[in-house]
């Protein structure tokens, strides 16, 4: 963090600039958005989220999205909450509180739960590892899961449409009718082409019509046809990129039709034109081991959508690139419990006010707020050393 930017969050308590899930390409654009050239500050709001109803509690934080409504659905994993936090829903009960909320959940701006649904249901197969949301043109809400084999399309009341791939199948990276571990989901308006971050077992964004479910499409790292094989190397040699995605994750559509990824473990960013044409590649923070760098993607809500976010759950942080070359611009966050700070920095979501929301996995397993205060020069800012 730059020393002019860590005394402006010194002076307003908490003060700290973040980003980076996925709103749909065609959002609006929000007046007095930071760009490229301003970078924005803002403001930890620890009035929310308020207290859920009914003694919930969430999980891992597994996907957040705001709708056109700036209405902020939620997809959290029921299933990693211990026993000593879900009391009250063991049987038999060990404490008066509390309970597992529903795996989706819809908020209003202010926080108030909306609509809930999720969970087993006849018709379909439910996931034991909730991962990704997204609501599209059509007002369809997908969903996916980190260790499963499928993908879901449901209306905003929780009614199943359609499902992509099979539960519990698998057949690999170049397989077009099973998919491995969808993460996260861009749909888009001109097409109806859903595109999928199929990462977290196969190794390719893959391709299919939203309406159907047919295959159209698919790649790997660089545009080139995944293969299963080929096992990944750590640490990351940036002079000898790695071949193949390791934990493909995020995955973002820009409104100039730019499809830009996040490859977790390879600590890097790669974007594609929609036909799978490989454009440039960044590296964040190259040595980061463990979970990687290269969480999930978001971008600023000014016209040109001229930052692109990424959400960093292992140094957990929040890194701002300028979208048109990737360049490294700033960053901020650190680890730690209290408010503005992060633990396992998972998911991240921009309304048309330009409020930021974070989502954490692990043992965060929380959701934070944050008010835009303003903007500074992008100039005034030295960017931080990779």
């Amino acid at each position: 963090m730059t020393p002019a930017f860590a005394s402006a969050a010194i002076a307003a308590c908490l003060l700290v600039p973040l980003a980076a899930h996925a709103q749909s390409a065609n959002a609006a654009a929000a007046p007095g958005s930071p760009t490229a050239d301003r970078l924005p500050v803002y403001e930890i709001d620890p009035t929310w989220p308020p207290t859920l109803p009914n003694d919930w509690i969430l999980g891992d934080i597994r996907g957040l999205f705001v709708d056109d409504q700036d209405h902020l659905w939620v997809i959290h994993m029921p299933s990693s909450l211990t026993p000593q936090e879900i009391g009250a829903a063991v049987k038999p009960p060990i404490a008066d509180c509390c309970f597992p909320a529903p795996p989706v959940l819809e908020l209003d701006a202010e926080g108030k739960v909306l609509r809930t649904w999720g969970g087993p249901g006849e018709g379909y197969t439910w996931y034991d590892q909730e991962h990704g949301i997204y609501i599209d043109h059509n007002n369809f809400v997908w969903t996916g899961t980190s260790n499963g084999m499928h993908v879901m399309k449901f209306t905003r009341d929780g009614t199943h449409v359609l499902t992509i791939g099979t539960p519990g199948v698998n057949k690999g990276s170049n397989d077009p009718d099973h998919l491995g571990g969808p993460a996260n989901f861009y749909v888009e308006p001109k097409t109806n082409e859903l595109f999928i971050a199929d990462g977290y077992i196969n190794k390719r964004v893959v391709v299919y019509d939203a309406a159907t479910g047919k295959y159209k499409r698919h790649w790997g790292a660089y545009g080139k046809v995944p293969n299963d094989t080929e096992k990944y190397q750590y640490p990351v040699r940036v002079n000898e990129p790695p071949q193949q995605y390791s934990t493909l994750h995020g995955l973002v559509g820009s409104k100039d039709g730019l499809i830009y990824v996040s490859d977790r473990r390879g600590n890097r960013i790669q974007v594609f034109r929609q036909n799978g044409e490989f454009l440039m590649e960044k590296f964040v923070r190259p040595e980061t081991g463990g979970s990687g760098s290269g969480f999930s993607l978001q971008f600023s809500r000014d016209p040109e959508q001229s930052i692109l976010y990424l959400m960093d759950g292992t140094n957990q942080r929040v890194w701002m690139l300028r979208r048109k070359d990737l360049a490294i611009l700033d960053r901020f966050g650190k680890p730690g419990r209290q408010a503005g700070e992060f633990i396992r920095a998972h998911m991240i979501a921009i309304d048309s006010k330009n409020r930021m929301y974070t989502g954490e996995a692990g043992n965060g397993r929380r959701m934070q707020r944050w008010i835009l205060k303003g903007t500074r020069p992008a100039a005034s800012v030295t960017p931080p050393k990779q």
